[in-house]
């Protein structure tokens, strides 16, 4: 299990070996959280880099689970500012929390919500997927907000676009996490969902901001 902060590393890496820089201090420039010789021994031991002289470089294995995790980045940057509207100033930091929330096994659905697109905002370009090799454009379910499901619906958690930090920890430690399946028992005057054996009542902004895909009646 790759940590977050680990990926955050792998991230940084791929940005510099992008501009063909290697060194550690241009990677730790480029990452997001301040790393130590501990992480980057983890990532040895785990067979994803491996270190000659001055350089940093991926292993073959190391490269395949960077690009995806720069795929579901960059694709989490199209996302927020394509159909959330997100501003440039709020874009990468929000595409950061919902790129570690997103579910892999939902990504392909997302990419081709989006069209397969080929670069990100900042025209760095998004390593490709097999939809987009098979050039996959049906999806059977759609992204929508917890808030557009109607009574009796139910809904598999995709992403949150939390306000805040306190306000996902909250979500989460109430089990509202991706993966989860929801069912809607009322939507006025709040939404009340139940999730496992747990049944929670959510106001009209927290229900808009939780994403699912709509899972059909049948």
């Amino acid at each position: 299990m790759i940590t977050e902060r680990l990926e955050e590393v792998l991230e940084a890496i791929w940005s510099s070996t992008e501009n063909k820089t290697y060194s550690l201090e241009t990677i730790q420039a480029r990452c997001a959280v301040d790393f130590t010789e501990k992480d980057l021994k983890e990532l040895e031991d785990l067979n994803l880099i491996v270190r000659s002289a001055d350089k940093i470089l991926f292993s073959s294995n190391g490269r395949e689970i960077a690009a995806g995790i720069m795929r579901r980045h960059r694709l989490a940057e199209v996302l927020v500012s394509s159909i959330l509207k997100m501003k440039n100033s709020q874009m990468e930091e929000v595409a950061c929390k919902v790129e570690h929330c997103l579910l892999p096994e939902v990504e392909e659905s997302i990419c081709t919500l989006l069209g397969h697109p080929d670069i990100c905002p900042d025209g760095k370009p998004i390593p490709k997927g097999k939809c987009c090799k098979n050039g996959t454009r049906i999806h059977d379910n759609v992204v929508v907000g917890l808030n557009e499901l109607k009574a009796s619906e139910k809904g598999k958690i995709s992403y949150i676009k939390p306000s805040n930090h306190s306000n996902l920890h909250h979500l989460l430690s109430l089990g509202i996490y991706p993966g989860t399946i929801v069912t809607v028992h009322r939507t006025s005057p709040v939404c009340c969902v139940k999730l496992e054996n747990t049944e929670l009542a959510l106001d009209k902004v927290i229900a808009e901001n939780i994403f699912v895909w709509r899972i059909p009646s049948n």
